[in-house]
């Protein structure tokens, strides 16, 4: 959440702010919520105050007394008032935290302005793309796919979007796995073994509650969700506590599958691996003081940038704009792979810094030189999400004689230099 100091001093500023997102929220009535908050309260601990002065009065009385006697029923009275204005007091207070989730983080002054994805600013490239691909053709197209990736059998055993990798091609996700994990640990990032399901209170810390209810799998006889994404569970590791400056920036990196309903997707962006319900993925996550985020941000983008250089995969780096930024984002950068069989661009990783939003919501502070606990900055990074640079790798790979060359950098895992079945000339 916000710092809630925008809400009531700087009120036309924060509403200049959310008109640049695509996040609808009435500041006006929010504003009105918190008054009634404050004065809720207000009231609540004004009548407390009565009841500790009137017990210390009837302290003084003898017990027995008239004025003791009277005095007792007076602070019935006012017990029974004290209670139900702390019982208005926390009804006020409920609805206005509950409204005040809908208020969505500040988009960074750095980030483009625009309504959707085609204002989203294309701020670097890596790799030709004009190079000739002269085999490429869709992953899906390729003759022996299905016997690797069984589509089929996934929706059998579970449903649509949830495949099967079967044999040599299991073992390229492993030594992709294998490859991003190395090198996020490299790269100084303490690697974490995480739950892949979580309560309402960590999605609510993320920012996925209360946007994307409709994007995840909830099991509804225990209230909890399948992990969208590494991000939830690991950001939490570190909620209701207090960090040391001195750690600063802690960076942790997760291996999990991923969950993801997407509801709504339809035609060629579905096709394949371009787009499941189930997939792997390893995570870059940071906590970093609020000073340093914005650059930290930059080496999160690098740290995953690297992985498609040594991969060979051409790509380019998108700033996303004001309009299509998330909702819990202050700036984000996707990182877009060349799907040269598709000839279409890939989305593999999300960058993003959240700044307070997500520390906030999960009480995750630092203590500051003053010695007062403030809110840490977090960011996140895909690096890499497994189907789209498989999809890629098979692509941009493929042989004239229908196999596919295994990235170099992954020989360390995979047995061999070539994947799939050659073609019978």
């Amino acid at each position: 959440m916000i710092e809630i100091s925008h809400l009531r001093n700087d009120l036309e500023g924060l509403r200049s702010a959310i008109s640049r997102k695509k996040f609808a929220c009435d500041l006006d009535g929010l504003l009105v919520l918190d008054q009634k908050r404050r004065e809720a309260i207000s009231g609540a601990e004004h009548a407390r105050a009565g009841q500790k002065a009137a017990n210390n009065e009837m302290s003084q009385l003898p017990k027995g007394s008239p004025e003791f006697l009277a005095k007792v029923g007076e602070m019935k009275a006012l017990a029974s008032k004290v209670k139900d204005l702390e019982g208005i007091a926390k009804q006020a207070d409920d609805t206005f935290k509950e409204a005040f989730m809908s208020v969505p983080n500040i988009p960074h002054e750095s980030v483009p302005d625009g309504k959707g994805e085609e204002d989203n600013q294309t701020i670097s490239t890596w790799g030709d793309i004009q190079s000739e691909f002269p085999n490429a053709i869709a992953h899906y197209d390729i003759p022996w796919f299905d016997q690797m990736i069984d589509f089929p059998r996934g929706v059998k055993v579970t449903g649509a979007g949830f495949p099967f990798y079967v044999g040599e091609m299991s073992q390229l996700v492993r030594a992709l796995i294998n490859f991003f994990l190395e090198e996020a640990g490299t790269n100084g990032y303490e690697e974490v073994h995480s739950p892949i399901v979580v309560n309402a209170a960590s999605a609510t810390a993320t920012g996925q509650l209360p946007d994307k209810e409709g994007q995840m799998y909830l099991d509804q006889n225990e209230e909890v969700y399948l992990i969208p994404t590494a991000e939830v569970p690991v950001t939490n590791f570190f909620r209701d506590e207090i960090l040391s400056a001195d750690k600063l920036p802690i960076k942790r990196c997760a291996y999990t599958p991923c969950f993801r309903r997407e509801a709504g997707s339809w035609g060629k962006d579905v096709r394949g691996l371009n787009r499941l319900h189930q997939f792997d993925k390893v995570e870059l996550v940071k906590w970093t003081h609020p000073d340093e985020s914005f650059d930290e941000l930059e080496k999160l983008r690098k740290d995953a940038e690297g992985l498609l250089q040594k991969l060979g995969l051409p790509y380019r780096v998108l700033s996303i704009c004001s309009g299509d930024i998330g909702f819990p984002h202050s700036k984000q950068y996707d990182l877009e792979v060349w799907a040269a069989g598709q000839e279409r661009w890939l989305e593999v990783s999300s960058c993003s810094n959240f700044t307070d939003f997500q520390a906030r919501r999960a009480n995750i502070r630092f203590r500051s030189e003053d010695g007062k606990p403030k809110p840490v900055h977090t960011l996140n990074g895909s690096a890499l999400a497994i189907p789209r640079i498989l999809a890629a790798i098979l692509e941009n790979n493929l042989q004239q004689d229908g196999t596919v060359k295994v990235p170099d950098c992954l020989n360390k895992w995979f047995p061999g230099k070539f994947i799939g079945n050659k073609t019978e000339s």
